[in-house]
């Protein structure tokens, strides 16, 4: 297994944390970035390298970049995993907050992309980890926006992916499914705080009545499914396109896929009664 420079962004906690520290037990050089530096001091003491990187700060993200070329010389492998979902609404969350979304599951990952890319394209060789979910080819209410920034996250990346084969760079889609993370936590925050009163009130207790009991029961996958997936994908020469890990992730997907819009809404909303 040959040794790779591995650049991990939103490895402050959950999939992104467990992961850099499966890859730094394995002998990688790994680069951990995340808003909150504080929380990375046990990748550090473990050998790895962690920054200070906001996602949405272009200058953050060029400082990065260069941090490790100048250390490394190189990035073999960028995984994009940093992301949050924001629930509520569409009539309820205002559009800036929206764009918000937006900036930190697009258009970061998009940033952090064009300045990696350089670098691999000359030495011909690469694999870029974009995190989508299985909320990018499926659906839930109160998740209008969260599954739209999924859902182009999807088509960026098989995009790029075409854009970047004569390059010898490989680009592969992570969609997992429910995680035991922070991430209900921050949605169970967003949905509360936009839609927990007024016209959305019923619909809306609703859901966080079901994303709490599936929470408590421990029903989320251990971030370790992501882990051992994307020390796979690192150590592959031909890695696939899309991996679609944990808890509902791929029948949930063949439901939308197979089962057609009105059945798959019937199922999802049966969910919430």
């Amino acid at each position: 297994m040959s040794k790779k420079v591995i650049l991990i962004t939103g490895a402050s906690s959950g999939m992104g944390k467990e992961t850099a520290k499966a890859l730094i037990q394995e002998g990688h050089t790994v680069y951990t970035v995340a808003r909150r530096i504080d929380h990375m001091q046990d990748l550090k003491n473990m050998g790895g390298y962690p920054i200070q990187m906001d996602v949405t700060n272009e200058n953050d993200i060029q400082n990065v970049v260069d941090t490790i070329i100048k250390h490394e010389s190189k990035i073999d492998v960028l995984w994009n995993n940093a992301g949050y979902g924001l629930y509520g609404a569409v009539e309820d969350i205002p559009v800036d907050e929206a764009r918000k979304q937006f900036e930190v599951n697009l258009f970061g990952l998009a940033t952090i992309t064009q300045k990696v890319v350089p670098y691999m394209r000359q030495a011909k060789s690469g694999t870029i980890i974009n995190t989508s979910s299985m909320g990018g080819k499926m659906y839930t209410p109160m998740g209008a926006w969260y599954h739209a920034s999924k859902h182009a996250v999807e088509g960026f990346s098989d995009c790029l992916r075409l854009e970047l084969q004569e390059f010898n760079i490989k680009v592969v889609v992570l969609e997992p499914g429910v995680i035991a993370t922070e991430f209900g936590e921050v949605m169970l925050k967003n949905i509360s705080q936009f839609s927990s009163k007024g016209a959305y009130s019923s619909l809306t207790n609703q859901l966080v009545t079901a994303t709490k009991k599936m929470y408590d029961k421990g029903q989320g996958s251990k971030p370790t499914v992501i882990s051992k997936t994307v020390s796979k994908i690192v150590n592959e020469t031909k890695p696939k396109t899309r991996y679609r890990v944990g808890l509902w992730a791929k029948p949930m997907v063949w439901m939308r896929i197979y089962l057609g819009d009105k059945l798959f809404d019937k199922i999802i909303m049966s969910q919430l009664s």
